[in-house]
């Protein structure tokens, strides 16, 4: 393919691009992002290609593995154009009657059609589906409609447009401005005007700049920028070189983390499409702007995402952060001017300058623009990726489009930000989500990761559990971050084991604040969010865990038992033959009896026990009733 040295030229070639694909053909789309490949969808891509050649159908329908869709709770799902018909749901056994009764018979396959659980009625098309109908999809709506290693799919759709715009009709300086009019803040955690980081790394002195996309994203349950690079690279690489031309840079590094091998190779193809064509190297488009992207493999620690730390493992040494007295704008990779922001920011851009600030300002909040994109996983009926307008509710993201609670639980709270995020109850759900909303609220917007949590949910257990994840993650290099995140982790699984004592949450508001305070980075520095929320609005559960030796939620293991209810036992033995640790004695016709010294706490029985009969109980708090009547009893000793 020869160099695209001119918008015009670019412009002639999406016309040639379209003028070869009718508009009319069959195509069926299969999401081939990393959740679905883990549900097989590459088996089922195989059995689709193999069907269309069995059946003779290879220049009347195409084939294409996409970008994750979103809707990961249904994976693989199966787009088929021009009809939008989508079927979830789908295994390679069904490739053979989709492509009969659908592609080639015009019929829709009812039972591999969403049904809506709480009205029965079918969805036909994607956009039908409430999961996704309750969104705006701005960002990661095209992802099925493109192969991610095709840069001629994203041609057709208008891609590479803006930065020809940019590099044929803007001066740096007014895209700039279009950027700090759109009031685009960073997507990666800390909410900084994206505008001004760029104004203060053009501005500063030294002429050599870098760009960075920061792709490590490292929350527990979060993959927004996994899903964007492995689905639409080309989006992110183009917000990226338009921020290089406004900035005055001509070399840039996407930083990936090492667990997210389908995105480094999609970039990297991305990467290699975009030099072929003209859209990076040297004299991109005419225009006289150079500017080459680089790829970085992170190793996986959760503090490189950090900007100082992650520019300090670019230059190949130990990613721990550094004191930022300069900001990293000025002195950042080599000590040179350097931005860094993550790839949901980056793939805004090509829409700012497309559709103008204006039009992005116009979703959103007064302090937060635009869409955003949140990881939907927990207890929840609908997981998966779901993109919003800055402002929407908590309560219509849980409900409207994550369908509510699974087993009509009740909602308790809902973790966002990541480990270093707050968890908001049940009380705040008609709060608005925003940047600063959340902050208010004791929480932050993080990443996008949202963890929704039912009843049966020990928040002093996921307090202890996201200080398990930091304890392990922290650096070590400052002493408020590796000793306070310790000794509140220490206290936690103190309370949650039983041992807690009067002034142990007064100890950890203590800590929390001087860990908050005195920490080198922001990992140091939001550690304590989990704890200062639960403890905010969950306090009686940690005094329940204090005081009474009880965890209200029956799921802290050392604070709860299970024993059998004798009068209630129908001696059954499903339990005696499901426990795992043989802790269950009885036998035909004899009321069973848990050992509790052998009992590991598993709950097996508990669960495993017929609802008609309720025979095996659950307590906390509370002594352990003696197994009577004395028969019972005498089962135990002769066992021993």
């Amino acid at each position: 393919m020869p160099k695209i040295n001119s918008p015009t030229e670019l412009e002639e070639l999406r016309q040639e691009i379209l003028s070869k694909r009718d508009q009319n053909k069959s195509c069926i789309t299969i999401c081939a992002g990393t959740g679905c490949l883990a549900l097989g969808s590459d088996r089922v891509i195989s059995a689709f290609e193999e069907e269309i050649e069995k059946q003779a159908l290879k220049t009347k329908v195409d084939v294409r593995g996409t970008g994750c869709p979103g809707f990961c709770e249904k994976g693989p799902i199966v787009v088929i154009y021009p009809e939008e018909i989508c079927y979830i749901g789908v295994t390679p056994e069904d490739a053979p009657e989709i492509v009969s009764q659908t592609v080639v018979g015009k019929k829709v396959i009812d039972r591999l059609l969403y049904t809506d659980p709480n009205t029965g009625e079918k969805a036909v098309h994607e956009y039908e589906i409430p999961f996704y109908k309750n969104q705006m999809r701005l960002l990661i709506g095209n992802n099925i409609k493109i192969d991610p290693k095709s840069i001629d799919d994203y041609l057709a759709l208008g891609g590479y447009s803006a930065l020809a715009k940019v590099l044929s009709q803007m001066t740096p300086e007014q895209v700039l401005e279009e950027v700090k009019k759109s009031n685009l803040r960073g997507r990666g955690g800390g909410g900084f005007p994206a505008g001004r980081k760029w104004e203060e790394c053009r501005n500063a002195s030294d002429e050599i700049k870098y760009v960075i996309v920061n792709a490590d994203e490292g929350d527990p349950g979060a993959f927004m920028d996994r899903a964007l690079l492995e689905g639409n690279p080309h989006s992110v690489l183009e917000g990226l070189t338009m921020g290089a031309y406004a900035i005055g840079s001509h070399e840039g590094y996407i930083y990936v983390r090492q667990e997210y091998p389908l995105a480094v190779e999609n970039v990297g193809i991305a990467i290699k499409q975009a030099e072929e064509y003209g859209f990076l190297g040297e004299n991109i488009l005419g225009s006289g702007f150079d500017f080459i992207v680089k790829v970085h493999r992170g190793a996986g620690a959760f503090v490189s995402g950090e900007s100082s730390a992650l520019m300090t493992a670019i230059e190949g040494k130990v990613g721990e952060p550094r004191p930022k007295y300069i900001h990293t704008a000025i002195k950042g990779i080599w000590d040179r001017p350097s931005c860094l922001n993550n790839v949901e920011t980056w793939a805004n851009v090509p829409l700012i300058i497309n559709k103008g600030a204006d039009w992005f300002t116009q979703f959103g909040t007064e302090g937060s623009k635009g869409t955003k994109i949140f990881s939907l996983v927990g207890k929840i009926n609908n997981t998966g990726l779901v993109e919003v307008p800055m402002g929407i509710t908590l309560k219509d993201i849980i409900y409207k489009i994550g369908g509510g609670i699974p087993g009509g639980k009740r909602f308790k709270a809902v973790q966002t930000g990541g480990p270093s995020g707050g968890c908001i109850p049940e009380e705040q759900l008609d709060m608005k989500v925003d940047f600063d909303e959340l902050a208010k609220a004791g929480s932050m917007m993080g990443s996008g990761g949202m963890i929704v949590m039912d009843e049966d949910t020990c928040m002093v257990d996921v307090a202890r559990y996201f200080l398990d994840f930091l304890t392990d993650e922290s650096c070590g290099k400052c002493v408020p971050c590796r000793e306070g995140i310790r000794q509140m982790l220490r206290i936690l699984t103190n309370i949650s084991e039983g041992k807690g004592r009067e002034g142990d949450i007064e100890l950890l508001e203590e800590l929390s604040e001087v860990t908050r305070d005195a920490s080198l980075c922001a990992l140091g520095r939001s550690a304590p969010n989990p704890v200062l929320s639960t403890i905010r609005y969950f306090r009686d559960e940690y005094e329940a865990h204090i005081k009474e030796k009880r965890c209200p939620a029956y799921a802290c293991k050392a604070l709860i038992s299970y024993y059998i209810d004798p009068e209630k036992c129908q001696a059954c033995m499903i339990c005696l033959r499901q426990c795992p640790a043989e802790a269950i004695v009885g036998g035909k016709n004899q009321i069973h009896v848990i050992d509790q010294e052998k009992c590991t706490k598993c709950g097996t029985c508990f669960e495993v026990c017929p609802p008609r009969f309720g025979a095996a109980k659950k307590i906390s708090g509370e002594p352990v009733p003696p197994p009577i009547p004395e028969e019972a009893r005498a089962i135990v000793r002769e066992s021993k």
